[in-house]
């Protein structure tokens, strides 16, 4: 059996609670894993451009990534901002969506970020996502805007000045 195929058969048989979320050190195995997995969804999949994909908050940002059946199948990161913290680079493999993986790498994050006492989230997202972030409750504000040619709202849990 090919990996491809291991990978979507564990898939299938994979529930929330099977999915481990662990922090990556940055430059780790597992945040390179990560950033390979950023790299097939946001890059090869969205046709977002390589040179955007990694920036310098990749540096200092707090890396998570989900874990099952022996390999990452989810990742996102957490760049903590004097005002809240923000959220970003959401991506799940193809092959493992519609599980509850990016929920819950969500409450995990935001978990920990209350933890150490942030509790003001912001993120931008894809318009096509934001259900599954006011699910978590960010509320969508301002105008839909494009970024990597890809529509997006940036959305909080908590009241914006306007």
């Amino acid at each position: 059996m090919k990996t491809a195929d291991r990978g979507t058969n564990a898939a299938l048989m994979t529930t929330p609670a099977d999915i481990a979320v662990l922090r990556a050190p940055a430059f780790s195995t597992l945040c390179n894993a990560a950033f390979r997995l950023r790299k097939d969804v946001f890059v090869r999949e969205q046709n977002v451009p390589e040179e955007i994909e990694h920036d310098a908050d990749d540096l200092t940002a707090t890396h998570f990534v989900a874990v099952a059946a022996g390999e990452v199948v989810g990742t996102l990161r957490v760049v903590f901002k004097p005002e809240h913290a923000k959220i970003g680079r959401v991506a799940v493999d193809r092959d493992w969506r519609g599980r509850g993986i990016a929920r819950t790498m969500m409450v995990t994050a935001m978990d920990y970020c209350r933890q150490r006492g942030v509790d003001r989230f912001y993120l931008t997202a894809q318009t096509d996502k934001t259900g599954l972030y006011e699910k978590l409750g960010f509320t969508a504000f301002g105008e839909e805007f494009m970024d990597a040619g890809i529509p997006h709202l940036a959305m909080s849990t908590y009241a914006q000045d306007h």
